[in-house]
């Protein structure tokens, strides 16, 4: 039945950036499948609370800080993962950061730390989930969060462009690199979701307006209408699909 290879009963994986936001709604989403969920995020205590939130009904997550500028930090989140698990099936590289100001006042130190934290972790990351992923012998996944970003300029945000560019194009070089083991990588790129990154957007009612007549289907996402593509793309539904970004975006891409 098409429906069983959506099921995600006895995988077990990671989701960083996930306290809050497009992360909660993406562990969520494993759990609902049926998968075990480690959540990771720099926010030690909102992690465990949502951890605890998520067990609640009978899923189990388990929370782990992570520092996605520190090696250290995503090696002992790789470690811990498997102690809890014993495997990794799966990797949502969600964390990330972003700062918005014009591109002449950007300020360099600001411009490689976001650098740090939304590509060269989650470039850390997928290797060490993937180095354990081939140990295991185990057919993998691993989903990126880009963004409309990767592939527009969008405004003030120059050091999230580069990075979500970035990022989109290592889905595609992981792709290529790991697909003789199994180990599919994708990314997931959301348009304009209701979060606390996209706040003051929100809150300046022109821009907000001005971007919500720009989307086809008239409406901002919520974290939620990620789910579906992140069980399809974590599950065997999704099985000869690698180095493709699936835009949920509401039509934006295509006006």
């Amino acid at each position: 039945m098409i429906l069983d290879k959506f099921n995600l009963t006895g995988r077990s994986g990671i989701v960083t950036g996930s306290s809050r936001g497009i992360g909660r709604a993406l562990a969520q989403a494993m759990i609902e499948a049926g998968g075990e969920v480690v959540v990771a995020d720099i926010l030690e205590d909102n992690a465990k609370k949502t951890a605890e939130d998520l067990s609640r009904d009978g899923g189990r997550a388990v929370a782990v800080p992570v520092d996605m500028r520190s090696r250290d930090s995503i090696q002992a989140l790789v470690d811990r993962t498997v102690e809890a698990f014993g495997k990794i099936d799966f990797l949502f590289n969600n964390a990330g950061t972003i700062h918005r100001t014009p591109c002449e006042d950007f300020d360099a130190d600001v411009f490689e730390e976001e650098i740090k934290v939304n590509l060269t972790g989650p470039f850390l990351l997928a290797q060490a989930c993937a180095r354990v992923m081939i140990q295991q012998g185990r057919k993998g996944k691993i989903i990126n969060t880009s963004s409309l970003i990767a592939v527009q300029g969008g405004r003030t945000v120059p050091a999230y462009a580069a990075s979500k560019g970035g990022l989109t194009q290592i889905t595609k070089t992981m792709c290529n690199d790991w697909a003789k083991y199994n180990i599919l990588v994708n990314a997931i790129g959301p348009g304009w979701v209701e979060t606390e990154n996209t706040a003051p957007l929100r809150a300046n009612e022109d821009r907000f307006e001005h971007i919500n007549s720009r989307i086809p289907l008239g409406r901002w996402a919520k974290p939620d209408d990620l789910m579906g593509a992140a069980v399809f793309l974590a599950s065997d539904a999704s099985d000869y699909v690698t180095g493709q970004v699936l835009f949920v975006d509401g039509g934006w891409l295509a006006y």
